[in-house]
């Protein structure tokens, strides 16, 4: 079984088998992680195509002497689909303006306010939770949720070993889960 970093080479030269292969490898994890994201399977579907057509245009992109060929494929995933996220908040928060006169017309005004007043409540018990985890937990969720990095970044980043980050990772996310539900 060929490397990666030799498939990543033949892929340099537009070798399709060897893309095809890249592509049998990682995109079941690629997948699983966009679909984590953006919790849209067709959004998380599309995210991984437009990766990988990337990849096809810009194989060069790919540097072996800053890591494995997986941790940077999937990165890039992540990173597409952390900014996919954001592109989707932004279009539903211009519509939400956009619908606010509408709503305010046509619905009661009250149940309006008592939207807008759960929306609230449940923003301030997410930053609640968040506050109460241990400190090393805490950084870890928010480098990764609110800045979007990914576990192997705030690794390098924090100096921090990326098992640890991701035992941090998945406990405070236990932890919210428990506080939230």
């Amino acid at each position: 079984m060929e490397s990666d970093l030799e498939l990543t080479r033949r892929l340099s030269g537009r070798d399709r088998d060897a893309f095809e292969e890249l592509y049998r490898r990682y995109a079941p994890a690629a997948y699983g992680m966009a679909l984590r994201v953006l919790r849209d399977p067709a959004i998380a579907q599309e995210v991984v195509h437009d990766a990988f057509a990337s990849l096809w245009r810009a194989p060069e992109v790919y540097d072996a002497d800053r890591g494995s060929f997986r941790s940077f494929f999937l990165s890039l995933v992540h990173h597409r689909a952390v900014d996919m996220v954001r592109k989707e908040e932004r279009l539903k928060e211009r519509e939400r303006k956009v619908n606010r006169a509408r709503v305010e017309d046509e619905a009661d005004v009250g149940e309006v306010v008592a939207e807008e007043a759960d929306l609230a409540d449940r923003r301030r018990s997410v930053r609640d939770a968040i506050a109460e985890l241990p400190p090393e937990q805490r950084e870890a969720v928010e480098l990764m949720y609110f800045e979007g990095w990914t576990q192997a970044r705030i690794a390098e980043e924090t100096g921090v070993p990326l098992g640890t980050v991701k035992t941090r990772v998945l406990a405070a996310m236990r932890k919210l889960r428990g506080k939230l539900s």
